[in-house]
């Protein structure tokens, strides 16, 4: 573990301590949103240490960040409640008027506004994210939305949402990710006034919805920078998206080693610790090894980011990494547990299906794979791969998809 960043860690696990496993777990049972939580986090000054201080953040980079998640994750919490705001904010940031920016990053540093929801996918398209067909379309000084987007989390505890939709027609353009414009959608003002927000019951407390837009008149002056240009804009940000869920992910690794560590030295079968056993204490030791490295990789990517270099090839590397360093140290804690593992009180099931979700979304591994093989090692583009990198990795949805509002 990198030790650069010692005070924030302790500052973050003391505000942690604050809100015990018995405060997720309880959470988990309600589906219920971590409010307390969150303002917490924002009071600390914590989701705003991406935004500069001239605009009332902490002006620190993605390193700095990527250690606040993860020491959420090592505490057994989820970030992903709040965790958006820190990488979306930056579209606005590097491509935002100087006017947007005055309005909104102060206020969202401070926390006065909420800006959590990221409104890519849509059933039709899934990962074909140029294949998106919400239109916004200019009416003298507005634009009128319509369209569905899906497994857009947060929207209903929203401020803001970071809308991408297509401002010309794929047949009017000479490549498919043109055409396609970035828009500030005031969330409070809209909801009942053509944008409607439906949630999604899922395995995991995630807050995710099916978002409406019906007719939705958004002012022009919230286009970020350019029309058409939007595609490249949310490209941009979405190597500090992969770095910072790399870092949720080790922090989930972490925590499922302790766990059961702990547990195998203090349960007892056949009147020895289970931990002594070779079957027991391999599968642990491995899932520490992948931490580790993968741990290494993020750091790597963190750094280069930070310094202003390309860092795609590992980014990428680092979320696939750490991705399946968690998963493989779920399942190990679940074993280590057997029986006990699916009961609520230990909190590892409830860990377990969270960390499954980072296999899938943002960016699959599959996709990942297939980055690595035609960008990185030059390798025929895969059949199915029509752009890379995409934004976000989604499956089927089978009642969802089908769904007409």
């Amino acid at each position: 573990m990198n030790d650069s960043f010692i005070d924030i860690r302790s500052s973050v696990a003391s505000l942690c301590e604050e809100f015990n496993l018995e405060y997720w777990r309880e959470l988990d049972e309600q589906r219920a949103y971590p409010s307390e939580f969150v303002a917490a986090m924002t009071k600390s000054g914590f989701l705003g240490a991406l935004i500069p201080e001239e605009y009332g953040g902490s002006g620190l980079g993605i390193s700095a960040a990527a250690a606040i998640l993860e020491e959420v994750h090592i505490s057994g919490g989820n970030a992903a409640a709040c965790h958006a705001q820190m990488y979306i904010m930056g579209t606005v940031l590097k491509h935002g008027s100087n006017e947007q920016k005055k309005k909104y990053l102060p206020e969202i540093a401070s926390g006065n506004i909420r800006l959590q929801a990221f409104g890519v996918t849509e059933p039709s398209s899934g990962t074909d994210t140029a294949s998106l067909t919400t239109t916004a379309k200019l009416e003298g000084n507005n634009y009128i939305v319509n369209g569905q987007k899906v497994w857009t989390s947060r929207a209903e505890h929203s401020d803001l949402m970071l809308l991408l939709a297509r401002t010309t027609p794929r047949e009017e353009v000479e490549r498919r990710h043109q055409g396609l414009s970035v828009f500030l959608v005031d969330m409070k003002t809209s909801v009942g006034q053509g944008l409607s927000i439906r949630p999604i019951k899922t395995m995991i407390n995630h807050a995710t919805t099916e978002v409406f837009f019906d007719n939705l008149v958004v002012p022009a002056e919230n286009l970020i920078g350019e029309e058409g240009k939007g595609f490249r804009y949310i490209l941009d940000g979405m190597n500090a998206e992969r770095i910072l869920i790399s870092a949720e992910c080790i922090g989930d690794a972490r925590w499922f080693v302790k766990k059961a560590t702990e547990y195998a030295n203090d349960r007892s079968v056949f009147g020895r610790p289970i931990g002594q056993n070779q079957g027991i204490q391999f599968p642990i030791a491995r899932a520490y090894a992948q931490t580790e490295s993968a741990s290494l990789m993020t750091e790597q990517a963190a750094k280069l980011l930070d310094n202003d270099e390309a860092c795609g090839a590992e980014a990428n590397m680092a979320k696939l990494l750490a991705a399946e360093a968690s998963w493989e140290a779920a399942n190990m804690c679940m074993q280590t547990f057997g029986g006990y593992g699916f009961a609520q009180e230990y909190d590892v099931e409830r860990k377990f299906r969270e960390t499954r979700l980072y296999q899938i979304a943002p960016v699959s591994t599959n996709l990942i794979l297939s980055y690595i093989a035609e960008h990185v090692l030059g390798l025929p583009r895969s059949l199915h791969q029509r752009i890379m990198p995409t934004l976000l990795a989604v499956g089927h949805y089978s009642q969802l998809h089908k769904k007409v509002h």
